[in-house]
């Protein structure tokens, strides 16, 4: 008896020390994030079908040519609201990714075109399974807009290249918090983000006066991230 009581006090004064998120709590996470594009791109086929002459050979080398972004490495700062022990709101914001942007009409022959700054803010709804315990996973799912920055990309013979449309699109995430004395926590993410943009080039180097489409490019990015943070 004196040995369950003992056991008791124990986990009595330890419990407010590993309390897990309540109602009414906000988190505050600090993560290294890991941006992974997972294009999709038809750039020499709209080319040619956009501006007259079939170019796309002359400018990217190849007819079938087709952009890619590479992936990037980010710090990235979260703010999550927890409307109950279950149900929480997670902003995501970031100081941008830059990535660089290549046209690959083969493996080995892949063009630089210079490299675009994306912003992605995203808000998502977390359903939190395990809110009482230790080890805390959720599912979340939201959207993300996306801002292309400092995008000024040139193809062959200076041709200027601009993603010229900002976008929209869904996400889902999965992921956990592992919940640590006095409050904070490590946390482990992953998201899938689904957008795309009109990309354009600049037609008075190629005889087209004027912005012509040249790719609708889906960017479709794995978001991958780990870091820790603290309930308050």
């Amino acid at each position: 008896m004196k040995k369950s009581l003992l056991v008791l006090a124990v986990v009595a004064a330890f419990a407010p020390v590993l309390a897990q998120a309540e109602a009414g709590d906000f988190v505050v996470r600090l993560r290294a994030t890991h941006v992974a594009p997972d294009e999709s791109s038809s750039l020499g086929a709209t080319t040619n079908a956009n501006i007259p002459g079939n170019l796309a050979n002359t400018i990217y080398g190849s007819p079938t040519a087709e952009l890619r972004v590479d992936s990037n490495t980010i710090p990235e700062i979260d703010f999550s609201y927890y409307f109950t022990k279950n149900i929480a709101a997670e902003l995501i914001l970031a100081v941008g990714t830059r990535h660089d942007v290549t046209v690959t009409p083969g493996a080995a022959a892949a063009k630089n075109l210079g490299s675009v700054n994306l912003l992605p803010p995203t808000l998502t709804a977390q359903w939190h399974f395990n809110p009482d315990q230790t080890f805390d996973p959720y599912v979340g799912a939201g959207v993300s807009y996306v801002r292309a920055m400092d995008n000024g990309l040139k193809a062959e013979a200076g041709v200027p290249i601009r993603i010229s449309r900002n976008s929209f699109g869904p996400a889902i995430q999965a992921g956990f918090d592992y919940n640590l004395p006095g409050r904070w926590l490590i946390n482990m993410d992953i998201k899938k983000i689904w957008f795309d943009t009109k990309v354009e080039a600049e037609g008075t180097l190629l005889g087209a006066s004027g912005w012509h489409k040249i790719d609708q490019l889906g960017i479709d990015p794995w978001v991958l991230s780990v870091g820790f943070g603290k309930k308050f």
